[in-house]
Order: C-alpha cells, then structure tokens, then sequence
C-alpha cells in the first residue's frame, strides 16, 4: 500500500511540477523581454495567452509521447497530460491577473517576486519531500531562472535597439 501511494505521490507532482515550471520561467521571461521595449499590457497580455495556449499545448503534447513511452497506463498518460496543461494556464492566468490590475511597472515587479515566490515554495516542497537539501535545491532552481529573466531581458533590449521591423 505504501508504495502505491508513494508512487501516486510521485506521479501528481510530477504532473504540477513541470508545468508550473514551465509556465513561470516562461512567463517571466517573456514579460521581462516584452518590458524591456515599448511594451504594452495589452502585447504583454496577449504574448502570455498565446504561450499558454500554443507552448503549453506542445509541452502538453510531448509530456503525453513521454509518458506513453514510459508504458504508463491510458489513464496515467492522460492525467499527466490533462494536469499540466491546466497548470500551465492556471499559472499563466495568475500573471495574466497581475499585468492587467497593476501599473506596468508594479506588475512587472510583482510578477517577477510572485514567480520566484511560486518557483521557491515548490521546490522547497519538493526537496522536503525527497530528503534532499532544500535551500540547495531552491537556489539552484532560483539561478536558472534569473538567468532566464537577465537573458530575456537582455535579448528584449538588443531586439527593441538593433530591430527595426514595421
């Protein structure tokens, strides 16, 4: 019994954790980019729902092969597949939220604590859960994503200087 749960345990945080993941280092990345330029809430609104739409729905797709090349049952592949997409667009929409309701530049601020914050919890979860170091775990999960947010935001300013599309 223990290990059936132990597994159950395994599988359902897997199928959160990749796609909540995702979802904030994407998103953060994305809007400190699109900030960097003349970015709108409205450009910065829709990027985040198409991401959540289109990216999530080829993550979603690969996480589905993936578990099916694990020989996983019909209902597991599924559930992992379901899981995440709804976690991806759940998470997205939560930034979504802040963009919309806040000044720019408050919600970009606030969109990147919340995302660290988010990032934070569960990885110390997560590391808690695996009796692995978890101030460790959550710092080196925190350096990937800042340096995400630092190259995106780089990237939106190279973009923004050296582009000049019409």
């Amino acid at each position: 019994m223990t290990g059936q749960f132990k597994k159950l345990c395994t599988i359902n945080q897997t199928k959160f954790s990749f796609g909540a993941t995702a979802a904030i280092i994407t998103n953060l990345g994305l809007i400190k980019a699109l900030q960097t330029g003349p970015g709108t809430k409205l450009a910065i609104v829709g990027s985040i729902v198409v991401v959540a739409l289109a990216d999530n729905i080829a993550d979603s797709t690969a996480i589905h092969i993936f578990r099916e090349s694990e020989c996983m049952t019909t209902r597991e592949v599924w559930a992992s597949t379901i899981s995440n997409f709804l976690t991806r667009v759940l998470v997205s929409l939560t930034f979504c939220l802040i963009i919309i309701f806040l000044p720019l530049k408050a919600a970009v601020n606030f969109s990147m604590v919340w995302g660290l914050f988010l990032l934070s919890a569960m990885s110390f979860t997560i590391a808690r859960n695996r009796k692995v170091n978890p101030y460790l775990a959550v710092f080196e999960h925190l350096v990937i994503a800042l340096g995400v947010i630092i190259l995106s935001g780089y990237l939106g300013r190279f973009i923004h200087a050296h582009l000049h599309l019409a």
